[in-house]
């Protein structure tokens, strides 16, 4: 069980009706939905005039999802949430709200979620969207879970959605190669939902690196400096880690999986490196999946259960860094049920 960090153990609220207190909130489910194209790593070296090494080496991707030009956002977050409502078991009428996070809604306005709701025949849900670039997912997951501790909801359906190659500067050598495109969904229950909890989650941000990773209306591509951001992104996602692991009332010991964003294997490897994590116990999909932003968590913890590591019961903590600057980390206990293989 996880513990808040003064050693109490995390509650919800009682629900009207009920004799019981609900434990909290937790996940019930993950869908994934990924575009049937691919870039190869092999088709970027041969425009850059580069080696395949020389991009895997950098970024430890060797072909990446990508969207075609008509297909649409909207469409996929609503298949990853169908996907994760079904194995949940939880209709759409049933939810209470949709969110969606995503940096590359479809259109400027509306946005993503209510799309999403209606796409699924949630008419009884409210729907927002997230902008909080690649760590939007584990902010939805905050506020998702908030929601439910205080008795605002039951149901949440979460997204995390990007086509981020809609935004890539394929004149960059050094950027081009990171991006991909896909959807990730969960669905967070009370805690009459069965197993599991999420736990604390420990947000940050800075704005004043805002230029650093940054992508103008006129424009509409993505620029950023890879140094500053590679040596903040470990430094942000290692130090939120204690933190949130320290909220929990656990130590790094007691952690069974780590996920991180997918945004570069070298981010992962140092991650591992300075924390003392074994490789085995952090979970690494960028070779196939690349960087979707906000998708890569979830997409990162489907992976994880398909291949047996992400069990019910396990302690997982998640973390994400991205624009703005934004970053977080939270700790939960696995409650979903095992994929399909």
């Amino acid at each position: 069980m996880l513990r808040s960090v003064d050693a109490r153990p995390l509650t919800g609220a009682r629900w009207e009706g009920e004799d019981s207190v609900a434990p909290g909130a937790t996940i019930m489910s993950v869908g994934t939905a990924l575009p049937a194209g691919r870039l190869t790593t092999a088709e970027l070296a041969q425009r850059f005039g580069v080696t395949d090494e020389w991009i895997l080496s950098r970024t430890g991707i060797r072909e990446r999802p990508r969207a075609g030009a008509d297909e649409r956002l909207a469409d996929y977050a609503a298949r990853a949430g169908a996907l994760a409502l079904e194995r949940a078991g939880v209709a759409a009428a049933e939810l209470d709200l949709v969110i969606v996070a995503t940096m590359t809604p479809d259109e400027l306005t509306p946005n993503t979620a209510p799309l999403v709701a209606h796409a699924l025949g949630a008419q009884g849900a409210g729907a927002f969207d997230v902008g909080a670039a690649c760590t939007g997912f584990l902010t939805g997951l905050s506020l998702g879970a908030a929601q439910i501790e205080s008795r605002r909801a039951r149901r949440v359906l979460l997204v995390g959605a990007d086509f981020i190659t809609r935004i890539t500067d394929y004149d960059d050598v050094r950027s081009a190669p990171l991006f991909a495109d896909g959807a990730g969904a969960v669905v967070l229950g009370d805690g009459t939902a069965g197993g599991g909890q999420i736990g604390p989650v420990v947000l940050g941000s800075d704005g004043s690196h805002g230029e650093t990773i940054i992508a103008t209306h006129e424009e509409r591509k993505l620029h950023l400096d890879g140094p500053e951001v590679f040596r903040n992104a470990v430094a942000r996602m290692r130090d939120v880690t204690l933190a949130a692991v320290a909220r929990a009332g656990l130590e790094l010991e007691d952690i069974d999986l780590f996920v991180y964003h997918q945004a570069n294997a070298r981010i992962t490897r140092a991650l591992s490196e300075r924390l003392g994590v074994a490789p085995g116990r952090m979970v690494d999909c960028i070779e196939s999946l690349g960087n979707s932003s906000a998708a890569t968590l979830p997409l990162a913890l489907a992976e994880a259960e398909r291949d047996g590591r992400l069990r019910p019961g396990a302690r997982v903590l998640l973390s994400a860094f991205g624009a703005g600057f934004t970053w977080g980390g939270g700790v939960i206990e696995w409650g979903g049920d095992q994929l399909d293989a």
